[in-house]
């Protein structure tokens, strides 16, 4: 869990060694501090800050565009500070051309995020498995990629580089665009909402020495394959965006119906934690101990 006042250093050169290792990194979403934290209690080695889900919880609105750059880096530098896995980060279109997302790759990089992908959608974008996007012209997604690459002060700070173009142009024009993207620095490829296994298994085999990005969202467009599969297809990350923003969800509803059919929420928190537990989680042990030391003497 994160040290409120010396987070560890060095998570991108530790989230290049899980991607380097065998087997797929598994990096659930996490929209807040709070569900950053109960991804690394959960045990997993790195979480991702989804900005569907940060929109939904900011704003309560859909995954359209709406949070600026200034915004979404707030967001994610306290997830950051949260936790001492790697943080990886949305970081939508760049927010601009070429010299905004230079900007873009420094400022999520000063708030402590290790990687962050980077979309060719037109702005205003919307989300990967919606439908009516758009995409710009593959060279100035080129150029973006360039910059970013140029921009970044740790060499070890990962650029993930997204497609939207199968949803817009087709799965083969995608896969040329994918290309361009590597071939301009960036460090793990993301086609997005292939949509179905076969054209997953045509991504893999249109990479084979490149980290590849599968997105594993619930019901959208793209199968929801097992991960054996995924694995042996050879992807080296796997993001799980939405599972924590959907089960909290559905937590919360159940929660508040049960309080507006009886009164009170005693029939819904058989498996809710309890008072002490949800104090641990956010980190109180750690600061009556931080208390206890400097008024020791």
């Amino acid at each position: 869990m994160g040290n409120f006042l010396s987070p560890r250093g060095g998570a991108a050169s530790r989230l290049r060694a899980l991607l380097a290792a065998d087997g797929p990194l598994l990096v659930p979403g996490a929209y807040d501090a709070l569900s950053a934290r109960l991804v690394e209690r959960a045990g997993f080695d790195a979480a991702y800050m989804t900005g569907f889900g940060a929109t939904a919880s900011l704003l309560g609105m859909p995954d359209v565009g709406l949070l600026s750059l200034a915004e979404m880096v707030d967001n994610a530098g306290r997830m950051a500070r949260a936790i001492d896995v790697p943080l990886l980060s949305d970081a939508d279109t760049g927010y601009g051309n070429a010299i905004n997302v230079a900007r873009t790759v420094q400022q999520f990089e000063r708030a402590g995020v290790a990687a962050i992908h980077l979309e060719d959608q037109v702005a205003p974008k919307r989300c990967g498995h919606m439908a009516g996007k758009s995409v710009v012209p593959v060279d100035e997604m080129v150029e973006k990629v360039r910059a970013a690459v140029a921009a970044r002060h740790d060499p070890d700070f990962v650029l993930i580089v997204r497609t939207d173009a199968r949803a817009v142009e087709g799965l083969d024009a995608a896969l040329e665009r994918a290309r361009a993207y590597r071939d301009a620095g960036a460090d793990v490829l993301f086609v997005e909402a292939p949509e179905s296994e076969t054209e997953v298994a045509e991504v893999a085999a249109a990479f084979p020495d490149t980290p590849l990005l599968f997105n594993w969202v619930e019901r959208g467009r793209t199968p929801m394959m097992t991960l054996e599969r995924v694995a042996e297809l050879g992807f080296a990350l796997v993001l799980f965006p939405v599972a924590t923003l959907f089960s909290a969800t559905t937590g919360m509803q159940r929660y508040l119906a049960e309080l507006r059919a009886t009164g009170t929420p005693l029939g819904a928190l058989d498996d809710a934690v309890s008072f002490d537990e949800f104090t641990d989680l956010v980190g109180l042990p750690e600061i009556r101990e931080f208390e206890r030391s400097v008024t020791a003497g």
